[in-house]
């Protein structure tokens, strides 16, 4: 894991040498104390003129970050979260035109506390964006800041925010907010051994995208505690294979690949719908009733449909209480530059789909065209990558380039991964949040500005996807 750290009022008891030497300035100005607690030092706290602040802020505040101290226990903590493997990014905004050599002065102020640390960035911290930006750049897991303002960018953008408690940043905001580095220390510990719950929702066989997903997910299990694995329907008239067909050939190739992954299935894989909602399919099935019964089991629980959104509707409208405790994140349609979803996981099913999009529920969707569509791979890839690694490798390089469906192909999209790939990672997707569109008759989005909000996902960082599913499948 990366973790990100500022350092003053994080590591340093800035703020607090900071207001007393105010408050020594103060007394040989005027001795007039403090006229406003409710305001930070620099901004109104005494009666200086903007003047006579800015003179003493300027001509010390080089003097005052070299001569500050340690917050307790900092240098011990960072060190255990150094030793347990996680990697260390100091990120202090201290290239704001404030200090002769910020870089040096810091990196021996570092070193004068033997805090340890991989890698030292400054930034300015007047800008909002850039801390956000460095931690995209720099993968960052989480971010422990005094911040707010700094902190709400990280937070906007999928990565863990912790706020260091001060009496400057009090007002509610909604951030997780610690007041000591033993906190900041169990909360990272905790968060790195929670896993996810999970349902992957898929048509196995349809395609060779449905087992690089199911084999990535069943790799990623240090992340996610997988509490089944429904199947999806899937039929294909040019093949006159029905539902039926097509759930059988899914359910025993879910069971094959688990088999090779030595997951065990027992209690896991479950049979779902035998048609869809669109024709008036409204019976029970084992993948309705587990998506169901886990939902209501745990406080929240992910549902990643890579298929048609059959089973997802289908739970919704039986169990409505489930609403409020699963999120789902499909892969399916259209981005918003198509003028249709004449999509396979969108056609299918289209009042499935108006189900899911009518509901409360939290809903991530990652289109196809323009969006997962970027995914693309050669079979020269997986040779180089995969070839040999294990049976199972073999089977997906063989599958990919004949899936049976679509003829030989050397290139293919492996649109599937994204949805696993998604919750491994976010920062590797942008995102819009935006108000959810009506579904046309002709699978058309229609836009609107008033209803809930669901998240679109724009664009994905195809190489950052590409290089961990290749290292955990070749592992």
């Amino acid at each position: 894991m990366k973790i990100g750290i500022d350092i003053d009022n994080v590591i340093s008891n800035f703020n607090e040498v900071l207001l007393n030497e105010f408050l020594n300035h103060d007394k040989e100005l005027r001795n007039t104390g403090i006229i406003n607690n409710d305001v930070y030092i620099t901004r109104g706290m005494f009666d200086w003129s903007k003047e006579e602040l800015d003179e003493f802020y300027y001509n010390n505040i080089e003097r005052i970050a070299e001569s500050l101290d340690v917050l307790e226990n900092a240098p011990e903590y960072i060190r255990k979260l150094k030793e347990e493997e996680n990697e260390i990014y100091i990120i202090s905004g201290r290239d704001n035109g404030e200090y002769s050599d910020p870089y040096k002065m810091t990196f021996d102020w570092l070193n004068k506390y033997n805090i340890v640390y991989d890698k030292l960035i400054l930034s300015n911290a007047y800008n909002s964006l850039e801390k956000a930006k460095i931690c995209l750049e720099n993968d960052i897991d989480i971010m422990i800041d005094d911040s707010t303002r700094i902190l709400l960018e990280v937070d906007n953008r999928g990565i863990t925010a912790l706020l260091m408690d001060t009496p400057y940043n009090r007002k509610e905001n909604g951030l997780k907010r610690v007041h000591n580095w033993k906190e900041i220390y169990e909360f990272i510990t905790s968060f790195k051994n929670k896993k996810v719950n999970v349902i992957l929702d898929t048509d196995t066989y349809n395609e060779c995208d449905d087992q690089f997903a199911l084999s990535y997910l069943l790799k990623s299990q240090d992340i996610f505690n997988i509490e089944a694995i429904t199947v999806a329907p899937y039929s294909h008239k040019k093949y006159n294979e029905n539902v039926k067909e097509g759930q059988e050939k899914s359910y025993n190739e879910i069971l094959k690949i688990c088999k090779w992954l030595n997951f065990d299935t027992a209690n896991k894989v479950f049979k779902g719908s035998n048609d869809y909602i669109v024709n008036g399919y409204n019976e029970e099935n084992d993948a309705v009733n587990k998506i169901i019964e886990v939902a209501l089991k745990n406080d929240k629980t992910y549902i990643m449909a890579i298929g048609a959104i059959t089973n997802i509707g289908l739970a919704i409208k039986k169990e409505p209480k489930i609403i409020e405790k699963i999120e789902v994140i499909w892969l399916g349609g259209h981005s918003l530059l198509q003028d249709n979803n004449f999509e396979f996981n969108f056609k299918q099913d289209i009042a499935a789909v108006r189900v899911v999009f009518e509901s409360k529920v939290k809903l991530t969707v990652i289109p196809c065209k323009n969006v997962a569509s970027n995914l693309r791979a050669s079979i020269y890839e997986l040779n180089h990558y995969l070839k040999d690694k294990s049976e199972l490798c073999n089977y997906l390089i063989d599958r990919f380039y004949n899936d049976g469906y679509h003829g030989v192909q050397e290139r293919r999209v492996i649109w599937d991964i994204s949805v696993v790939a998604y919750m491994i990672n976010k920062k590797w997707f942008t995102s819009q949040e935006m108000s959810c569109p009506n579904i046309k008759d002709d699978t058309s989005y229609e836009l609107t500005n008033d209803n809930r909000k669901i998240t679109m996902i724009n664009y994905i960082d195809v190489d950052k996807v590409y290089n961990d599913l290749f290292k955990k499948l070749g592992e």
